[in-house]
C-alpha cells in the first residue's frame, strides 16, 4: 500500500504587471525602476509650455492690432497743419498748428461755415479757409457783403473787413462737386476770390479743421 504524501505543493507565484517597479518624479520625467530589468523613462507632457507659447502669440498678434488702430486714427484725425498768415483770424493764428479730420468728408458732405485744408496742383503747403459758397450756388459779394444765389447769406459766418471782392465782384457759379472758401479776415487774399485759388474742389479738401494743438493756451477744439 502505497504511502501518502500530505506536504502541501507549492505553487509558482504570477507576478502582477508592474510589480517590482518603483515610481519617482524628478525635473518632469517619470522614472519607473524593476529590480531586475534596469531603468525606464517616459517623458511626461508639459501643456503649459504649449499654453506658454500660445499666450505670447496671442500678445503679439494684440500689440500688433493697437499699432495698426494708432496709425488709422492718427493718419484720419492726426494730419497737422500749421497756419501761415492771418487770414483765417481771429480763429486762427498765424503760426497756429492744426489737426484735421481726414475721414469725415467720406461720410457726408462739407457744409457751409466749415474750415477745411485743401491742397491744389502746384501748391507746396495746405491752405487753410472757411467753405461760403455750395456746390450749385451762385455767390457774389457786393458792398461788402456775401450774396448766395442773389440773398445776402444767412448763416452766422462772419467775414470781417470784406473790401476786395475779386472773380466774386460778378456772379460766380459753383459746379456740382466745387466750393467758394474765404479767410475770417475779409482783408487778406489767398481765397476763392483770386484767380490763383479760385473755387475749390471736392477733390482738392483735404480734411476738416477740428482741434488747435498748439499753442498751449489756445488749445482745444474749432
Amino acid at each position: 500500500m502505497q504511502g501518502l504524501d500530505f506536504r502541501k505543493k507549492r505553487g509558482k507565484k504570477v507576478k502582477k504587471p508592474g510589480a517590482g517597479r518603483k515610481r519617482s518624479t524628478r525635473g518632469g520625467l517619470r522614472f519607473e525602476t524593476e529590480t531586475k530589468r534596469g531603468l525606464h523613462f517616459e517623458q511626461e507632457k508639459d501643456p503649459a509650455g504649449r499654453i506658454g507659447i500660445k499666450g505670447v502669440i496671442l500678445w503679439i498678434v494684440e500689440i500688433l492690432i493697437v499699432c495698426m488702430a494708432a496709425v488709422l486714427l492718427v493718419a484720419a484725425f492726426g494730419q497737422r497743419v500749421s497756419i501761415a498768415g492771418d487770414s483765417m483770424a481771429p480763429a486762427l493764428k498765424n503760426g497756429d498748428v492744426i489737426l484735421i479730420n481726414r475721414a469725415v468728408y467720406h461720410f457726408k458732405e462739407p457744409q457751409r461755415g466749415d474750415i477745411v485744408a485743401f491742397s491744389q496742383a502746384g501748391d507746396r503747403h495746405d491752405s487753410v479757409k472757411r467753405i461760403v459758397g455750395l456746390p450749385g450756388e451762385t455767390v457774389q459779394i457786393t458792398d461788402g457783403k456775401i450774396l448766395i444765389n442773389g440773398e445776402e447769406m444767412s448763416e452766422d459766418i462772419h467775414v470781417s473787413g470784406i473790401e476786395y471782392a475779386g472773380l466774386a465782384e460778378e456772379p460766380v457759379e459753383l459746379g456740382d462737386d466745387e466750393y467758394f472758401v474765404m479767410g475770417d479776415n475779409g482783408t487778406a487774399g489767398g481765397d476763392s476770390r483770386d484767380p490763383g485759388t479760385g473755387n475749390v474742389k471736392k477733390e482738392e479738401i483735404r480734411g476738416k479743421a477740428w482741434y488747435i494743438a498748439s499753442p498751449s493756451e489756445d488749445r482745444g477744439t474749432i
